[in-house]
């Protein structure tokens, strides 16, 4: 039955002559919002810049502040406070995943005859092969189940570690994660990933029939700490005193270099004319390993546009309109129905996501007026909300807090400011209410000044709150640790739900 509905559709799409286009979702880790030419003259992205430029650049994108729940929204439509997956990322030895009630977007893409592939961070649960990306949509996997690895040996430790840590690679608790579908890939040991990524695309693009439609999910390890790169790319940075500013524009700078090497390829096999890229961060630069995202407040981790606020845009002759920028409020959960709108496929119902395919493709009137930053399922309430202008914090919304210059030979100066965690010293440290539209970086809160606003914010976030799902966030279990598992990260040590 599955196989006939998928040339029903085929020959539909067919007769009206269209071939469904392909789709080239590239993911950015940890890049900031001043980490892209656009932004930042003094960074080197002439491929992006030239995507963006052309295509349509996202002004208004938004997904979560950590890695997991953004991807979770990528895949599901849903908001992670939706599923449970709200509070942190996976960390290598939480023995859990994503929900297998849930469908992922390569499920539905497949659906409608698709090739789908993922090269790349996965970052959405392993410890069970139902877990996998080859088995949730997926009809191949290069890449990584966690995050945070070497960019040569591809090993890191099993313990939680600050951004700038570093392992021995003979310690006990560090083991080895890259795999060729589920296979052991160790014979790319001492490659950069950046550049082995962009190569295996190339070798899928070279390999793949232009005339069966290709989802591939790009999911770079860039630019996310340890901050390491070929020193040809650093070097293009030498003006730069900060070494991690320094390390991290490089790295940008090479994924900007892998992005051209797929664009070429697009362009050579007979997929640039019928294709669309779609390129997003799954969240703000860490501000602690180079990144920057200037002149936005905060960055990773925190529920400030700096942690939130993301460098997205889409490109394609399918766009009937293209080369300028939308204001529109965009969400990552709006990337599941739109792209399955773009695929000619039925929508979902019940999901958080809203198509948008019109509003990007023609800039047509805007569908999104609110946006739930996070709902997280803690002792202490903490959340976001905004509804048109205004945005609404509960609680600490995390550190950094501040304004933070790119360490780049720029004249911008940092702004600090201290805010005392779960501080309770009336309406202004409690609540945070501020107008998007005329303070876009968070410098000037209104909480004491619009009550009624904050209420009626409030009011929306506490009717949300009831739709939240418990967090799925059980203890570390130690039977993931590589050492039991041939010096590697392996699937089979817990029951998946």
């Amino acid at each position: 039955m599955f196989r006939i509905i998928t040339v029903i559709v085929f020959a539909c799409l067919q007769a009206r002559g269209q071939q469904p286009p392909h789709i080239i979702f590239i993911v950015a880790d940890d890049l900031g919002w001043n980490d892209v030419g656009w932004h930042n003259s003094n960074i080197l992205t002439p491929n992006l810049d030239s995507l963006a430029k052309n295509g349509v650049i996202l002004n208004q994108s938004y997904v979560q502040p950590v890695c997991t729940p953004s991807r979770v929204s990528f895949m599901t439509g849903y908001y992670p406070y939706r599923v449970g997956r709200q509070n942190h990322v996976l960390h290598p030895l939480i023995p859990t995943g994503v929900s297998l009630q849930l469908s992922f977007l390569p499920e539905k893409l497949r659906e409608v005859g698709y090739s789908t592939h993922l090269i790349g961070k996965w970052h959405l649960g392993y410890c069970n092969l139902s877990y996998t990306p080859t088995r949730r949509g997926f009809d191949t996997f290069f890449g990584f189940y966690n995050g945070a690895l070497d960019y040569f040996s591809y090993t890191r430790s099993s313990k939680q570690r600050g951004p700038n840590a570093k392992w021995n690679e003979a310690d006990i608790d560090v083991g080895f994660d890259l795999r060729n579908n589920t296979k052991l890939a160790q014979e790319y040991n001492g490659v950069y990933s950046t550049t082995l990524f962009a190569s295996l695309a190339k070798d899928l693009l070279s390999s793949h029939s232009p005339d069966e439609p290709l989802y591939l999910f790009l999911s770079f390890q860039s630019v996310h700490s340890p901050l390491q790169v070929p020193k040809a790319f650093e070097d293009r940075y030498s003006n730069i005193k900060d070494e991690k500013r320094r390390k991290y524009s490089g790295m940008v700078t090479a994924m900007d270099n892998a992005v051209g090497v797929v664009v070429d390829a697009l362009k050579a096999n007979g997929f640039w004319d019928n294709c669309l890229i779609v390129f997003t961060t799954d969240n703000g630069g860490q501000t602690s390993a180079g990144g920057n995202n200037w002149p936005l407040r905060g960055g990773k981790g925190t529920l400030w546009e700096g942690g939130t606020r993301a460098v997205a845009f889409v490109y394609g002759s399918i766009l009937k309109k293209s080369g300028y920028i939308n204001d529109k409020l965009f969400h990552a959960v709006d990337w599941f129905p739109t792209l399955l709108t773009v695929a000619g496929a039925q929508p979902v119902s019940g999901i958080d996501g809203i198509d948008q395919w019109t509003v990007l493709s023609e800039n047509d009137t805007g569908v999104r007026n609110e946006i739930i930053y996070n709902i997280y399922d803690l002792d202490v309430p903490k959340a976001a909300i905004r509804i048109g202008d205004y945005k609404l914090i509960q609680g600490f919304p995390g550190k950094p807090t501040d304004w933070i210059a790119p360490a780049d030979n720029s004249d911008a100066k940092s702004i600090y400011c201290a805010i005392k965690e779960n501080s309770t010293e009336g309406l202004e440290q409690i609540y945070r209410l501020y107008n998007l539209k005329n303070d876009p970086t968070e410098h000037y809160n209104l909480a004491q000044n619009l009550p009624k606003v904050v209420h009626r914010l409030k009011r929306r976030l506490d009717k949300l709150k009831t739709r939240a799902i418990p967090a799925d966030d059980p203890p570390s279990d130690e039977k993931g640790e590589p050492k039991f598992w041939k010096g590697s990260f392996s699937h089979g040590w817990c029951k998946a739900k």
